[in-house]
């Protein structure tokens, strides 16, 4: 009788462990383990303050300057920023549960290039497969030419792009320049990883590309031409639907989706604006845009067409929330888009009939994140406001930091991430 009380102990202890084990996530890339900014996560930390030190498990000082988002795999988090004095764009290494800075490395030494006084030098989030780092930065020479795409004429410096592998003790295994870009308003491609692929985006103001490389080299796998040459900053989101795997995004003048295995195009939707910036959600249903300038545009958009399917595969379109940098989050058939200017849209997915609108903050950059439930919004002056789904808002918690934040939260391990303007926060309970 003891023995099967025991085994009957043992079982669900095992169950238990093995519920927290599906649970406790990775963040090891830009928006997260599926790359949408959700969490699975049933510990993460509701309440905190920065200012009074209310669940904060630690604070470490970040050198430079960066809105680049942390990530996390296991026992490190890393991030990128720019030492603005040396012009050093430069990769961190923190120990998860000190918030030690365990090591720096350089990874290129240029000079500064012309930006958008929103964006910083050190903008694109890095992404791990828990072997490899991989990072990317804008390379120039300083030289300048006359900015495309500019209501008023100025100079912008050209350059290339600059992707780098380092292995997790920040040995460098590879660095190559795959492509050239120019912007008005500077850099910021997030890596993507997909099988054997690091992927990233090389919309801009010039001969603009999606490549592929090899994980393990560097070298171009794929390359193919983007139409019309416009900046936009999306990062690319890869879904298999109905066993057709796509990535799909937004940027310079239109919505794609790609085989990410080899960069052909599955389909297209023409418009509905020129620049982007927030990448795309999707809730098993619709994928789900949000753009843009000079005009703005929320979509949902049916995933199984093939070609131009401009007139057909629109679920529904709406102009009325001015959203163009925050990234949306999807939530219990709620889509959920904050625009810059600190207002949070809340629409019925299936329709895209808005059931509220609200004034919440100042001003967002951060793209939004969802765990346990609850939608997390982060504006610029660093207060965290938790809205649950709901047809009428309603405010969860509003929890100060006490600084300036631009980057885009992480989770992990029922820990909650933040970057600051200075520092790199652990909110939550310690680590075990």
């Amino acid at each position: 009788m003891n023995r099967i009380i025991r085994l009957q102990l043992l079982t669900l202890c095992f169950a238990l462990l093995m519920t927290v084990w599906v649970h406790a996530e990775n963040w090891p890339c830009w928006r997260g383990p599926r790359g949408d900014g959700t969490s699975l996560d049933e510990h993460v930390p509701t309440h905190w303050n920065g200012e009074t030190g209310e669940n904060i498990v630690w604070k470490t000082p970040v050198p430079g300057v960066g809105h680049a988002s942390p990530i996390v795999w296991e026992d490190r988090i890393f991030t990128v920023s720019c030492l603005l004095d040396s012009q050093e764009r430069i990769l961190l290494c923190f120990d998860r549960r000190t918030g030690r800075q365990l090591w720096q490395r350089t990874v290129l030494t240029a000079p500064l290039e012309t930006k958008h006084r929103l964006n910083s030098h050190a903008s694109s989030t890095p992404a791990t497969d828990g072997e490899l780092v991989y990072v990317t930065f804008l390379e120039v020479q300083g030289d300048t030419i006359e900015a495309r795409n500019v209501s008023q004429s100025r100079p912008v410096t050209p350059g290339q792009m600059v992707v780098a592998a380092y292995d997790f003790d920040g040995n460098r295994k590879w660095k190559v320049r795959p492509g050239e870009f120019v912007s008005v308003h500077g850099y910021c491609s997030c890596p993507v990883l997909y099988e054997d692929l690091v992927i990233v985006n090389g919309d801009h103001d010039g001969d603009s590309y999606l490549v592929a490389l090899d994980r393990t080299t560097g070298q171009t796998v794929w390359k193919v031409d983007r139409l019309y040459d416009t900046r936009s900053y999306v990062t690319p989101l890869i879904r298999e639907i109905d066993g057709r795997v796509q990535m799909v995004m937004s940027g310079s003048h239109h919505i794609a989706s790609y085989d990410p295995r080899d960069g052909s195009m599955h389909w297209r939707i023409d418009g509905p604006t020129e620049q982007f910036v927030a990448s795309m959600v999707y809730d098993g249903q619709l994928f789900y845009m949000a753009a843009g300038f000079p005009t703005y545009h929320v979509m949902g958009i049916r995933p199984d067409g093939t070609g131009n399917v401009t007139d057909t595969h629109v679920a529904w379109h709406s102009t009325s929330a001015a959203c163009y940098v925050p990234s949306p989050v999807v939530l219990d058939g709620r889509l959920f888009v904050a625009n810059d200017r600190g207002t949070v849209n809340c629409f019925r997915a299936r329709d895209g009939h808005r059931l509220w609108r609200e004034r919440v903050a100042r001003h967002f950059s951060a793209s939004l994140v969802t765990a346990r439930g609850l939608v997390y919004l982060l504006s610029d002056d660093g207060i965290m406001t938790l809205v649950r789904p709901g047809d009428e808002m309603e405010v969860v918690a509003e929890n100060p930091l006490g600084e300036y934040c631009f980057a885009s939260p992480a989770i992990s391990q029922g820990q909650l991430f933040l970057r600051s303007e200075h520092h790199l926060y652990c909110i939550g309970a310690p680590a075990d």
